[in-house]
Formats: C-alpha cells, sequence, structure tokens
C-alpha cells in the first residue's frame, strides 16, 4: 500500500487508511488502534502523497522524505522521538534533509513527519515510491 491511500485527518492522531467511500464523505481505519471512523466531506483530511516539505530551492514529497529518513535509519524506526527537544528535533531534520526551509517548516512540522514515519514503520508500510513511478517503470520493462 502506497501513501496514496493514507491520511491525517485534523483533530483526530495518527494517521489513518482510507477504507471505502461513502455518500457523505468515507471510513477510515486508525493505523495506531484500528478503530474504523466516518470522516466526512467538510473534515480537513491531507493525503500524504500530497503533502511536500519547503526546502531553499524547490518542495520535496513528504515520500522523498520518508526515503531518506528510512536510508539514515537502515529502514528501522527513527533514533529519536517527535517528542525531543526543539534543537535535537532539528539537527535530525538537518541531517536528513539539509536544505529544509528553516523559515517556514516549523519544529511541528517535523515532529509530525517524524511521528508519521514511525507509524508508518510499525505498520510495515515502507514502500515510499509513488505508483506513478512504478508504472513508468513497469510499461518502461514491456
Amino acid at each position: 500500500m502506497g501513501l496514496e491511500k493514507i491520511l491525517s485527518v485534523a483533530g483526530k492522531p495518527g494517521l489513518y487508511k482510507l477504507i471505502t467511500q461513502t455518500r457523505t464523505g468515507f471510513v477510515a481505519e486508525s493505523l495506531l488502534d484500528g478503530k474504523r471512523i466516518t470522516v466526512s466531506l467538510r473534515s480537513s483530511v491531507s493525503v500524504l502523497s500530497e503533502i511536500a516539505i519547503y526546502t531553499l530551492e524547490e518542495e520535496v514529497p513528504l515520500r522523498e522524505v520518508f526515503e531518506k529518513i528510512q536510508t539514515k535509519e537502515d529502514g528501522g524506526k527513527t533514533s529519536i522521538s517527535h517528542k525531543d527537544e526543539k534543537i535535537k528535533l532539528e539537527e535530525y531534520f538537518f541531517e536528513v534533509l539539509p536544505n529544509y526551509d528553516e523559515d517556514r517548516v516549523y519544529v511541528s512540522d517535523i515532529k509530525k513527519v517524524i511521528q508519521w514515519y514511525n507509524i508508518l514503520t510499525d505498520n510495515k508500510i515502507t514502500d515510499f515510491s509513488s505508483e506513478k513511478e512504478e508504472a513508468s517503470d513497469a510499461s518502461e520493462e514491456e
């Protein structure tokens, strides 16, 4: 499963997996406790595949940031917690993404990225390549 079906719902902790669509919204399952919730179309929802992190040159897709963390941590969980001190979080993120824009990427954003990465790793969702890349790779092989 790619990041295209993983959601962040405003006001709800953790991440959710999209289960099905309904007339008034959709049903999602928590990656933290497995509970299902219904989310209305009015709720503020972000799909992880659509999120990007500001750098000094461009915006880097979240999946690429996750890939960099995965490489740094040899596929395991992060060596720091999302609850660590501000300076530790910034130092860690600077190691992962040296050119991130410190004026537009807040500590709260860094905490979310680290927390989300660990949740995905706990749930064995570790393929951060995009579906578009996979489709183009498949068509090149034919």
